[in-house]
């Protein structure tokens, strides 16, 4: 017997995150800029998890509101699949192998 189904709607698995309000949205970016903004201006970068899209575009606008903030450009790089690295030019990655000095 075939039955019709209506007003199904798949639901979230138990382990996935619901999505966030606009409110709890603005204060976890508010939250995001305070502190990786202290920890950027402290020692010149910052490392944050982000296991997400949604996580990944959080601090990546986080990053565009700090340069705009402080007039100087905030670099953004994935370290592996689960961090981000946010930096200020001359404390991002260093090349491998460095140039030698010309003699």
């Amino acid at each position: 017997m075939i039955r019709d189904l209506y007003n199904v709607r798949w639901r979230p698995a138990e382990d996935s995150p619901t999505p966030l309000t606009d409110e709890e949205e603005q204060r976890v970016r508010a939250v995001l800029f305070s502190e990786l903004g202290n920890e950027i201006a402290e020692r010149g970068w910052a490392r944050f998890p982000a296991y997400s899209r949604e996580e990944r575009r959080r601090l990546i606008d986080v990053a565009h509101r700090l340069s705009a903030h402080w007039g100087q450009q905030v670099f953004v790089e994935a370290e592996d699949q689960c961090a981000l690295r946010l930096y200020l030019a001359g404390h991002g990655p260093q090349p491998a192998n460095p140039p030698l000095p010309q003699a």
